[in-house]
């Protein structure tokens, strides 16, 4: 499982990322998409909508299982990422990068520096998951980069 250094992260698995135009891009972390499995549907909100912490503002569909999307921040969506509806998958593939939910324009930062830091998300996971969850979470990592190879 990857958890990156320099995101935020929220108990409801969404990781938000501060840009340098002082916007907050929002996604689902490695872990809920390794929980979902294969995801085969994005339900995206509009560019314009505002979205409040802690509320849903869309939902992924993997095997019959829908995961409520929470905005980790409250403000204004400014850019959705559309590619999703065509492609789910990416989320799978590449939840940091190329996977990102929605880009907030956010009144204030008091919210995204609430988040949890990457070693606070961490120890949420083994608290949730056990030590021994987290760990095959790595072994799976690891083959997955030998089968790269």
């Amino acid at each position: 499982m990857v958890i990156l250094e320099d995101l935020r992260y929220s108990r409801d698995h969404m990781w938000a990322r501060l840009d340098e135009d002082n916007r907050i891009t929002v996604g689902i972390t490695d872990f809920a998409q390794d929980d979902l499995g294969d995801i085969s549907a994005v339900n995206l909100p509009e560019e314009g909508d505002e979205v409040v912490k802690d509320e849903s503002f869309g939902s992924v569909e993997a095997h019959n299982e829908v995961m409520d999307l929470y905005s980790p921040v409250s403000g204004e969506i400014v850019e959705v990422n559309q590619e999703l509806v065509d492609s789910p998958e990416i989320l799978n593939e590449d939840p940091y990068q190329d996977g990102w939910i929605i880009r907030i324009d956010v009144p204030s930062m008091a919210e995204y520096h609430e988040l949890l830091t990457a070693e606070e998300y961490e120890e949420y996971i083994k608290e949730i998951r056990g030590e021994e969850a987290l760990d095959d979470l790595e072994e799976d990592d690891e083959e997955d980069e030998e089968e790269d190879e």
